[in-house]
């Protein structure tokens, strides 16, 4: 039996990211010598593990996560 996956693309804005918090943030995965290799080592095991979807819903999980941290 095959599980149908579930799509979640669509409906309302929730979180907004700014080009500042992207740049940020792209900097630190890129550039920073304490952060990148760990950020890439875990994308790297992301982008082989999980599909496209499973990628996204994990970004919104994260980001939700963090959120209700503080």
């Amino acid at each position: 039996m095959s599980i149908k996956p579930i799509e979640i693309s669509g409906g309302e804005s929730v979180y907004c990211i700014n080009e500042a918090q992207m740049k940020k943030a792209l900097d630190m995965a890129n550039e920073n010598p304490e952060s990148s290799e760990r950020i890439k080592n875990c994308l790297n095991m992301i982008d082989r593990d999980l599909s496209r979807n499973e990628q996204a819903a994990l970004a919104f999980v994260i980001v939700d996560h963090l959120l209700k941290s503080n």
